[in-house]
């Protein structure tokens, strides 16, 4: 969505973030809920539950998808603050979603809860300094430490990714419907 928002990249290359790259990325964040809810305004849920295919997911599913991330990406920016050697436990996104009944969310009930986690993250994140960006956790499937800046990135990045999403698959209703 935001062409400013700077991808993430690994830590480990390239020069560490900037404080205006912070800053779009915090502005960035800060964004997602209000482009979420103008991305699903007005659906009905026909289309809050149109699949393309069985292994793809619906706007609905999406929408649960993104407020789940806010509480994995709330505790691991908080075990990457606060704790001495922390690991990232990994997840399987889509047994998150057929486990948690991610196609039966209510979808006000869903945009409420991403909006209050990413506001509380938000809050956190707005308390960090540039030296507080190298701080990390393990990550197993990267085999490597995982840093806040990297966490930061992939923040700003997500939402506006799956918002692409959301828009094709209404344009995909459409073409369903005609």
């Amino acid at each position: 969505m935001q062409a400013s928002l700077r991808a993430p990249r690994e830590s480990e290359f390239g020069s560490p973030m900037t404080e205006s790259e912070l800053k779009a990325n915090l502005d960035g964040i800060k964004q997602g809920p209000a482009l979420l809810e103008a991305a699903v305004a007005g659906l009905d849920d026909a289309t809050l539950d149109y699949k393309p295919s069985p292994q793809k997911w619906s706007i609905r599913e999406i929408v649960t998808h993104l407020a789940d991330a806010e509480i994995i990406y709330g505790y691991r920016m908080r075990q990457m603050i606060a704790d001495k050697k922390p690991t990232i436990a990994p997840i399987e996104q889509d047994d998150w979603a057929s486990n948690l009944g991610y196609r039966e969310a209510p979808i006000a009930e869903t945009l409420q809860q991403f909006r209050v986690l990413r506001q509380t993250n938000l809050r956190l994140l707005q308390r960090l300094t540039l030296a507080d960006l190298s701080k990390g956790a393990f990550h197993p499937e990267r085999g490597r430490v995982f840093t806040l800046e990297e966490l930061v990135g992939f923040m700003a990045g997500h939402h506006p990714n799956h918002i692409g999403q959301i828009e094709r698959l209404k344009q995909q209703v459409k073409q369903v419907a005609q």
